[in-house]
């Protein structure tokens, strides 16, 4: 049994292959051992004596070598070493079940080592090793990433398309701005026109007329005729007796700090008389309307011997054209820098544009100018009852400055004087290609007529002004202040996509001016005349939609708000005004100089 025992462990030649290898090599590599212990404290050193090219391939396969028997391996034979070799000549039929369990377990054990030294490989390559559960979970989230990009068939290059994405959809020419054709604003202030000490001849106060639009033009104007007459500006006091009878001061309205800021290198701005004047018997005046700068240098004289002048009228009180560049773009400054809202007004207002854009991108601001006191005064009742028709003529026969009594309402619609009824907006609006879905702001005061607005509501739903955007608690502040409420509709629509006035007035020409000046932001001024013609046309059959779309479209292919100098007329009255079309004067095309 001893002889038996020793047979069966002594080793025999370690470099014998498993695939039939010749018994000479065997015989030249052996070395005997007669006192080794038994299987289970066979070193791991007697593994690994073995020649690296006489191992077959490990479990097997198709190109698995033949067993020391010379029969075929099978499939899945794990790998032969010359430790099993030798296991399988020296053990009986008992015993070769063991030996092939173990084979399989060595050759599992060398899986697992190879698997985790792969993984080390990989977790080294991605930052090293994870080494807490939340950076295992975000190795395995890479891998997958990795993993479906690879089932796409995806490449590194082909990994930045989304970066390299078309860019968005131009914006449909609805919405487009008209081109700018060079223009931009040229309002700096020279260095020759600063001023540099305080030093004037006396004080100009000044009566603002009017309603808040043309209140603030009036005092843009005044701002440059202070210049004229190096007089201390006195902050404006505002008109508390209009139609609105508002009783709000000037700097309940504007940011006073910042209009004096704006323009203390032009002239000085005072809030009050000083105390030594406030006694001082004034001269009092209305200015002659559009007077020329040599009308007020003249009137400096009488300022300069009474100290204090008022003048009672603000509007139209000086030309549009014929004036210094210098005045011109200081009446710009006044207007588009100086006259900021004050700050509840202007939040307000940026709200009310805020909510407008939520989920749409664009709307439109339309100065619907069918309002009461508007209508009275045009005598247009053409698409009101017979008892609004008589109201309208009771409140113009009552108003003694309006000169103009006897009107005749159609005549005056087919002479392009009236505004636009709500209807008619609509089929412009649908004319000129905006869709059903737009949103639309009317920036107006309340509009007159029972059944005014259900043509325009029927085809346009999405009809909002300041009451049914703004919340109760954001309008308390202005309820009773139509002026505040005017100012928060002049940012919505200067702000607005597009601004389309059905009529003009003194809104009209100080939104499209202040559109110009930032940029030519698209304002679209029907041609009323031409259009009455049309659209009664459609009514009668006369022309179909399309051949109406296409002659509404023509007309107003140059009338959206782009750049053009300012219209001359045969007297002031008769030509552009200065805030509705700031060219020439206030924005300026840059001449490129040839090298």
């Amino acid at each position: 049994m001893a002889a038996a025992a020793t047979t069966s462990t002594t080793p025999t030649a370690t470099a014998t292959t498993c695939c039939a290898s010749s018994s000479t090599s065997s015989s030249s590599s052996s070395s005997s051992s007669t006192t080794s212990p038994g299987p289970h404290r066979r070193r791991l050193v007697d593994l690994e004596r073995a020649d690296d090219s006489s191992y077959c391939s490990c479990c097997g396969g198709v190109d698995a070598c033949d067993d020391a028997d010379g029969h075929a391996a099978p499939l899945l034979t794990p790998c032969r070493s010359p430790l099993l070799a030798r296991r399988k000549r020296a053990a009986g039929a008992g015993g070769a079940h063991a030996w092939w369990m173990r084979a399989v377990v060595l050759c599992l054990l060398g899986l697992v080592a190879v698997v985790g030294f792969l993984g080390s490989s990989h977790g080294g390559r991605r930052g090293g090793a994870a080494g807490s559960d939340g950076a295992g979970e975000k190795l395995v989230q890479r891998v997958e990433v990795a993993a479906d990009a690879d089932v796409m068939g995806w490449t590194e290059e082909n990994l930045t398309a989304l970066t390299r994405r078309p860019p968005d959809p131009p914006v449909p020419e609805i919405w487009t701005k008209p081109d700018s054709r060079g223009y931009s604003q040229c309002i700096e202030r020279p260095k020759n026109q600063r001023r540099t000490n305080d030093a004037t001849v006396g004080y100009l106060i000044v009566d603002a007329n009017g309603g808040l639009n043309q209140m603030r033009m009036g005092i843009s104007d005044m701002v440059a005729v202070a210049k004229i007459m190096n007089a201390s500006l006195v902050l404006p006091t505002l008109d508390h007796q209009s139609f609105w009878t508002d009783p709000s001061d000037f700097k309940d309205i504007f940011d006073v700090d910042h209009f004096k800021e704006t323009l203390k290198e032009d002239i000085v701005v005072v809030d009050s008389l000083p105390p030594a004047y406030r006694r001082v018997k004034s001269y009092v005046r209305a200015p002659t309307s559009w007077s020329r700068a040599s009308f007020y240098r003249d009137f400096s004289k009488i300022l300069k011997k009474f100290k204090v002048v008022r003048f009672t009228h603000t509007d139209s009180r000086i030309v549009n054209n014929g004036l210094a560049p210098s005045l011109q773009r200081l009446r710009c400054r006044a207007n588009y820098e100086a006259l900021q809202y004050r700050k509840e007004i202007q939040e307000l207002g940026t709200t009310l544009v805020e909510r407008l854009k939520k989920d749409s991108d664009h709307y439109i601001a339309l100065h619907l100018r069918y309002e009461k006191d508007m209508l009275s005064f045009t005598g247009c009742n053409h698409n009101l009852t017979a008892h609004e028709a008589d109201e309208l003529t009771d409140m113009r026969l009552k108003v003694r400055h309006w000169k103009e009594k006897e009107i005749n309402s159609e005549e005056k619609r087919l002479q392009g004087g009236c505004p636009m009824t709500p209807r008619e907006a609509a089929v412009f609006l649908k004319a000129m290609g905006y869709p059903s879905s737009t949103k639309i702001y009317i920036v107006a005061g309340e509009i007159y007529g029972a059944h005014s607005m259900v043509a325009l509501k029927a085809e346009y739903p999405n009809i909002y002004t300041h009451y049914s955007l703004a919340t109760v608690d954001e309008l308390e502040p202005f309820e009773l202040y139509q002026n505040r409420l005017a100012a928060v509709d002049y940012i919505v629509a200067q702000q607005s996509d597009v601004f389309v006035y059905t009529y003009d007035g003194n809104m009209a020409r100080a939104v499209q001016g202040h559109r110009r000046f930032e940029g030519f932001r698209k304002t679209i001024n029907p041609d009323r005349l031409k259009f009455v013609e049309l659209i009664d046309k459609l009514d009668e059959g006369a022309v179909d939609w399309d051949e109406f779309q296409s002659e509404v479209r023509k007309n107003h292919e140059n009338r959206l708000g782009g750049p053009y100098d300012r219209i001359p007329g045969e007297s002031p009255r008769q030509e552009e005004y200065f805030y509705s079309n700031p060219i020439p004067g206030c924005l300026c095309k840059k001449v490129q100089s040839v090298k």
